[in-house]
């Protein structure tokens, strides 16, 4: 698989199951319909998804110039900090003006969510590499 079509396949599937978990999750804690945080999910996973592709590409460029190749768990845990940081700057306020929410509480939700997330992208990390390999940058 070409790295441009490794990229794209990869946020596809990863924002798919995001969307879902994120929109359930709200639906259930905020008590509004699926309908209501789905449509907020689904934004905040094209935003996501442009900084998914920006940073991922960075990642891979800063990567292919290691000596040490492979993806250690140490590697992919900064892979992931660095990603869900940058998406928590941008997600508080948006929270809070989308769902009307006040912005200590959109906080409180995007640190939960980032905590989630972290976890989240280092397992999905793991599966998506078991099962199409790793990319031509980590070999």
């Amino acid at each position: 698989m070409t790295p441009k079509v490794r990229r794209v396949v990869y946020v596809a599937s990863y924002e798919f199951f995001a969307i879902l978990s994120v929109g359930f999750a709200l639906s259930v804690l905020l008590g509004k319909p699926f309908f209501d945080t789905g449509s907020f999910a689904l934004m905040t996973s094209l935003i996501a998804v442009g900084w998914n592709y920006v940073y991922t590409t960075g990642f891979e460029w800063w990567e292919e110039r290691q000596t040490v190749k492979g993806r250690s768990k140490r590697r992919r845990a900064a892979h992931a900090i660095g990603f869900e940081t940058g998406l928590l700057a941008l997600f508080i306020p948006f929270m809070s003006w989308w769902l009307a929410i006040p912005l200590a509480e959109a906080l409180v939700y995007q640190i939960s969510f980032a905590l989630y997330f972290l976890c989240y992208t280092y397992l999905f990390n793991l599966t998506f590499d078991s099962i199409f390999g790793l990319p031509q940058s980590a070999q």
